[in-house]
């Protein structure tokens, strides 16, 4: 086959811009990171719309990252559930935080990995140098899902009621049933059994609790103001609502939730319904010198994966190894692993799959004891290892999310 001279400098061309373009991208630092406690369903935080919580966060982590309002270039924010929140959401969060008017914004929906995938969409946009400051993190109310009634007419007999939390935030579309199911189906064929997730709960509840005593979460974390009513005083929420409602000795009593028969996910080994927001400052090297930030990670890495919709459990495994591939490492050289608790089963799947260290894999408990609010959740697991990891490490945190899909990410501790 003949090619052309001029066909033949197009190739080159166009290599040598791909290869210049991948040697040349900036290196992305996260400079801040804040998340509010994460209130129970209709617990400590219900009165807060989600946006509200957005902003909460937005505005501490810039404030923890010495970063200008006015130096943001654009913001990113994840949400899953939000019916009756309002127009816009994303931009309710970035004016409500006193973010410039000026400034654009935009949602990502990608379910539970909404929250990262904002930071990864960031990172993306600051390595082609599209901009060198950006705000992304999600916010979720999981208290304030509306139910919704069908438009036309009234039928004899009254209306039927859909609550939007299950059917926009738990369902799965393709197989038509709680994606508990799903999770179901995954202990199944692991063999994943009921005492192997009720003893990784109780892990994550004592992790937690444990990690409050000493202080291992208290960086992340923000207070909360609730104003007292008709002249009460202001109360102020300091922590996770969840984690000191375990009660260990009723575990094993617990019914299953989704498969009465031969089930064995429960409300102890499954995430909670919760509310809540974190948010993260990302700059370029460029922008944390001209504004005095101190950079405390590096994003080194990060891939999305997919598999059937019913498999989301395991989905994380396709987008870890991507990641992995990309950069270079195999699993045990990771030193720290943040993997989404969405259920127990979930967390007791991946590490089956890449042989993991349980005691490198959430060791200040997560999801389970401490709250899933469906948007923040992203967000919250990438900030954790920001404080978690020692200067040097590597960790990873990755999250499935409904559809089949998954997202994970890798930072590098400075």
């Amino acid at each position: 086959m003949k090619v052309s001279l001029t066909s033949a400098k197009k190739i080159a061309l166009r290599r040598g811009f791909s290869t210049s373009c991948q040697n040349n991208k900036n290196d992305v630092f996260i400079v801040g990171a804040a998340r509010t406690p994460m209130g129970g369903f209709r617990g400590s935080l219900s009165g807060m719309s989600a946006p509200q919580l957005g902003a909460l966060a937005i505005d501490a982590a810039l404030t923890r990252a010495n970063c200008p309002k006015e130096a943001v270039d654009e913001v990113y924010m994840g949400s899953v559930l939000q019916a009756n929140m309002g127009q816009a959401p994303d931009r309710q969060a970035s004016l409500f935080a006193g973010i410039p008017n000026s400034v654009p914004c935009t949602l990502v929906n990608k379910v539970c990995a909404s929250g990262m995938k904002s930071i990864m969409m960031a990172s993306q946009s600051m390595e082609l140098g599209q901009n060198s400051v950006m705000v992304a993190g999600g916010f979720e109310s999981m208290s304030n899902v509306p139910y919704y009634m069908s438009r036309g007419d009234t039928p004899y007999g009254g209306v039927n009621m859909k609550d939007g939390l299950v059917s926009d935030g738990l369902t799965d579309v393709y197989n038509k049933f709680h994606m508990g199911n799903c999770g179901e189906n995954t202990a199944k064929k692991m063999g994943i059994s009921r005492e192997e997730q009720d003893g990784y709960a109780v892990s994550s509840y004592t992790r937690a609790a444990k990690a409050y005593e000493t202080g291992a979460i208290k960086d992340e974390l923000i207070p909360v103001e609730i104003k007292g009513k008709r002249g009460k005083p202001s109360t102020f929420v300091t922590e996770d609502d969840e984690f000191r409602n375990a009660k260990f000795d009723k575990f094993p009593k617990l019914a299953t939730v989704f498969q009465r028969e031969g089930g064995s996910i429960t409300a102890g080994n499954a995430s909670t319904l919760s509310d809540g927001a974190a948010a993260t400052i990302l700059m370029t090297e460029d922008a944390a010198k001209k504004y005095g930030a101190t950079p405390l990670a590096r994003v080194v890495g990060y891939a999305d994966g997919a598999t059937e919709p019913i498999d989301f459990p395991i989905a994380p495994r396709f987008s870890t190894e991507k990641l992995l591939k990309q950069v270079g490492m195999n699993p045990h050289e990771v030193d720290l692993w943040e993997i989404n608790e969405a259920f127990s089963v979930v967390v007791l799947a991946n590490m089956k799959l890449h042989e993991l260290d349980p005691e490198k894999v959430n060791i200040h408990g997560g999801a389970v004891s401490l709250g899933h609010p469906l948007g923040a959740s992203g967000t919250r697991i990438v900030n954790h290892l920001v404080f978690a990891l020692q200067p040097g490490q590597k960790g990873v945190a990755s999250i499935c999310n409904g559809g089949g899909g998954a997202s994970s990410i890798m930072i590098e501790k400075l």
